[in-house]
């Protein structure tokens, strides 16, 4: 179902004029009103009035996490605070948190971005939707619930954890859509079997998955184990929250991103050059509707590509192609990249294992060493250690093949590792520090 057949369906040259201008605008006002982009416009030698078409934007200067943190709390705000009638901040475990505004009607562009996003999942008015992302600071748990509530459908709002309790409502309350990370989405099947619920028992049907990155492997495995269509959805604080971009439920091929509201880019991460379509780097976005805090040319670090082709779905929005990591989570071991998105796609096609693992990495000497902990079924940890043996051969072989760098591969009993109730956490570096 398209929610809003306007402007989901624009031509091309419709959305681009109407980027323009609402890019102009944005410029405009955030050069009269926020002292950091006027500095770093003149720094770049520009002005708002320099910008006289699409093809322009590469000229202006990126902002980044950093930015934020530089003008914590309310520096970047384009208006003043009794304007603000929402506050968000990102969990800031590497500094200081990143601190995002909403004027009343940022709220609403939100709410109907968020309906936007539910309706091309396929989620109803009639959907009773399970809202599973953490309610607070973080955008996820309050944007899944208003994007619900406009959609018109019957929203719970569960937030994360106490999971026995997650699976009593789900069941008695007939939750037919799910909204959380994918990792809690294996966790939430994991314990549903152990409790003795078939998918069958439920009335899910969609969940619509996001936060942290996950391999069409790991989506196989969740649709299987909950009976679903496990939909990827995109979003982040510092640009709004969920409801940037999403998969439509006819294609499942990339994610939309609302060009009405937002303009992407993609970079060479370590130049910094703009790369044409078609070709995987770092995604850059520019807000052009914001009101609270606009973000010119943000730098997302996240690893994409556009795909401009027409989807099924009948939407003219470019698509992302589904994220396969992050350039500031990227390891580098001994000169090659490597993103916890491929080992899990390995280990998710190996028979035997279970899709929970951890990346460890240290160093030996001048040596960097990788060893992944995953764990093995129930069967598997109580046959002969040959085929223990033979698994773990079979795991490393994998890995070097499609990686080409050795690692050690230690396998652990069911339920050793760590489960998560939000983002899971798959790689522990004991090289910082």
């Amino acid at each position: 179902m398209i929610w809003n057949d306007d402007f989901e369906t624009l031509p091309r040259e419709a959305i681009e004029a109407l980027q323009f201008k609402r890019l102009k605008q944005t410029l405009e006002r955030v050069y009269a009103t926020v002292p950091f982009y006027q500095k770093s416009f003149k720094d770049a030698d520009i002005t708002p009035a320099d910008i006289r078409s699409l093809a322009d934007l590469p000229k202006l200067p990126f902002s980044c996490k950093q930015d934020m943190r530089d003008n914590y709390p309310y520096g970047l705000f384009a208006v003043p605070l009794d304007q603000i009638v929402r506050i968000h901040a990102s969990s800031g475990t590497t500094g200081k948190p990143t601190v995002v505004g909403y004027t009343k009607r940022d709220i609403d562009t939100w709410s109907e971005l968020m309906a936007r996003s539910f309706a091309a999942a396929g989620a109803t008015s009639q959907d009773v939707i399970h809202n599973a992302y953490g309610y607070g600071l973080f955008t996820g748990g309050l944007g899944a619930h208003y994007g619900a509530e406009r959609l018109g459908a019957s929203v719970i709002p569960m937030s994360g954890g106490n999971t026995q309790k997650q699976m009593l409502i789900m069941k008695d309350f007939g939750s037919s859509v799910i909204t959380c990370t994918p990792s809690y989405s294996l966790y939430l099947a994991e314990a549903l079997s152990e409790a003795g619920i078939k998918h069958e028992d439920l009335k899910l049907r969609i969940g619509i998955l996001g936060a942290e990155p996950w391999s069409e492997e790991m989506r196989a495995e969740i649709e299987t184990n909950l009976g679903i269509k496990a939909i990827d959805i995109y979003g982040l604080s510092e640009i709004l929250g969920p409801g940037v971009g999403i998969e439509c439920i006819e294609a499942q091929n990339g994610l939309h991103i609302w060009e009405d509201h937002f303009i992407p880019e993609i970079i060479d991460p370590v130049s910094g050059e703009v790369l044409p379509y078609g070709e995987k780097g770092e995604l850059v976005i520019t807000t052009i509707t914001k009101e609270g805090i606009p973000m010119i040319r943000y730098r997302t670090r996240d690893i994409t590509r556009i795909l401009p082709e027409p989807c099924i779905c009948g939407r003219t929005h470019v698509r992302l192609e589904r994220l396969s990591g992050r350039t500031d989570d990227m390891l580098i071991i001994r000169g090659v990249n490597v993103f916890p998105s491929q080992i899990e796609s390995v280990l998710c096609n190996i028979d035997g294992v279970e899709p929970h693992y951890q990346l460890i990495v240290d160093r030996d000497g001048n040596l960097d060493t990788l060893e992944v902990q995953v764990e093995v079924n129930e069967k598997v940890f109580s046959d002969e250690i040959k085929v223990m043996q033979r698994l773990n051969n079979e795991i490393r072989k994998q890995i070097k093949d499609l990686l080409g760098i050795t690692c050690k591969i230690r396998l652990v009993e069911p339920k050793t590792i760590t489960r998560s109730e939000g983002k899971a956490k798959r790689v522990i570096d004991r090289r910082k520090g």
